[in-house]
């Protein structure tokens, strides 16, 4: 699996929301980059993102997922 598939996928999917995505393999460090998602629960953001990922983690085409999420004005400001 490479970090670009799993990019485009949760795009397609998070219209709202940027996705950063580093690693390779099965193993990777996803940055989220949405209001949307950074006003959620900690617990909630991580389901939304899991309940599209579940089938790769499920077939072991993903084994590792970290991840980190910002809203719009937190994610221009690391710059």
């Amino acid at each position: 699996m490479q970090a670009l598939e799993v990019k485009r996928f949760l795009e397609e999917k998070l219209p709202n929301v940027q996705v950063e995505v580093e690693g390779e393999g099965c193993n990777f460090q996803l940055n989220l980059i949405g209001d949307e998602l950074a006003s959620l629960s900690p617990v909630k953001r991580q389901q939304q993102i899991y309940a599209h990922l579940n089938p790769w983690i499920a077939d072991g085409s993903i084994h590792a997922v970290t991840m980190k999420f910002f809203s719009q004005a937190d994610w221009a400001a690391r710059a």
